[in-house]
């Protein structure tokens, strides 16, 4: 029987970040409209696994602590913990027919994601060329390499994963129905609850509101607060936008720093779920950060977007919207970086100007309703 005519199981194996998981999204999407009768598992960190909760395009959620395997990979109790975590690949019930996964998927590129993929037993692990992958060895345990050097964007090389996929699965869809920029399915659902939530805040709140994420994840991310500071002043004081500045777990600080230097008084922290960052980047006029998970998230709910990227790539990592704007330093070093620790900062150290007229543009433009 066809496969794509029957259900089958297909695994996506995506452990973390919260970047990474969005941007793997619309591959995920993909595959639910091409192999609508697929039983789709993902595999996910259970740190990441917040906001693919209830995700219409997901059937199954396993969530894996991988942190722990980091501290001793290779240890006793290490090894017991993870045998006990990944039995669900291989045990899982039955599903109109389909048990064991037939294909996995594996977006990361690193040796714990392969060795999921390898530990479902499945028959055809998917994953990117050698040189793509974040740790080449996890080359051996993959049956099918896919290229997709050839992309830029990291979501269309999570794209070519999917696609191979649907080839496997006997459902060969044509690249001319690949989705593009501007047609990315990002199926997260958000509840009323969180909904209202947000409403509550808001009811305080000045409108039109920024939101503004100073965090970064890696040092070598972060911009000044200072800045932060004086672009949320340049925001009311200019465009009468207010800020809201949003923090994750240890970023407090940060946030606080920036509400505390601001002269206007209307920049104020808040502390929010995933869900509910999601319904407030809705509905928010702009978003200001760095390369990190809500700058992700903000671009996945359509937030017209400045990114400040310092080590990383805006090419690979940005924001997909060409309306977007992307502000950097191109420097000597800045090239495949990605450096979490750096002897000099230079790459961050963005002028305020050059941040200001970047959210001048980008509001503009937003007004308009024009592409650039």
């Amino acid at each position: 029987m066809d496969l794509a005519r029957r259900s089958m199981r297909i695994l996506i194996i995506k452990l973390t970040s919260i970047g990474d998981v969005i941007h793997t999204l619309p591959a995920v999407a993909f595959l639910r409209r091409a192999l609508p009768r697929a039983h789709l598992t993902w595999v996910v960190d259970r740190r990441a696994s917040a906001i693919i909760k209830d995700s219409p395009a997901i059937d199954e959620i396993i969530e894996l602590d991988t942190r722990a395997w980091q501290r001793d990979f290779i240890g006793g109790a290490t090894m017991s913990d993870i045998r006990a975590q990944l039995t669900s690949l291989r045990s899982a019930p039955a599903l109109n027919g389909a048990g064991t996964s037939e294909i996995a998927i594996d977006f990361q590129g690193l040796l714990k994601s392969g060795l999921v993929a390898f530990a479902s037993r499945a028959k055809t692990r998917i994953g990117f060329e050698t040189q793509e992958l974040r740790e080449p060895a996890s080359k051996l345990l993959l049956t099918n390499q896919v290229r997709t050097s050839e992309f830029g964007h990291v979501i269309d090389k999570n794209l070519a994963l999917a696609h191979a996929a649907t080839t496997v699965a006997g459902h060969d869809v044509s690249n001319r129905n690949r989705p593009s920029a501007g047609e990315y399915e990002f199926p997260i659902a958000v509840s009323d609850e969180d909904e209202r939530f947000v409403d509550s805040m808001l009811d305080k709140q000045h409108l039109p509101f920024a939101v503004i994420n100073p965090g970064g994840g890696w040092p070598t991310k972060l911009w000044s607060t200072d800045r932060f500071s004086q672009l949320a002043d340049r925001l009311w004081c200019d465009h009468r936008i207010s800020s809201l500045i949003t923090f994750g777990p240890g970023e407090e600080n940060l946030a606080r720093a920036i509400a505390t230097k601001s002269q206007s008084g209307v920049a104020r922290p808040i502390a929010s779920t995933l869900k509910q960052f999601v319904a407030l980047a809705r509905r928010a006029a702009l978003f200001v950060g760095c390369d990190t998970g809500p700058l992700h998230i903000a671009a996945a709910c359509g937030t017209p977007i400045v990114g400040l990227y310092g080590p990383t790539s805006p090419e690979r990592n940005g924001p997909f919207d060409s309306r977007d704007i992307a502000v950097g330093r191109d420097l000597w070093c800045r090239a495949n970086c990605h450096r979490r620790s750096c002897w000099h900062w230079e790459c961050m150290d963005i002028p305020i100007d050059e941040v200001q007229e970047a959210v001048t543009k980008r509001l503009a433009i937003a007004n308009k309703g024009v592409a650039v």
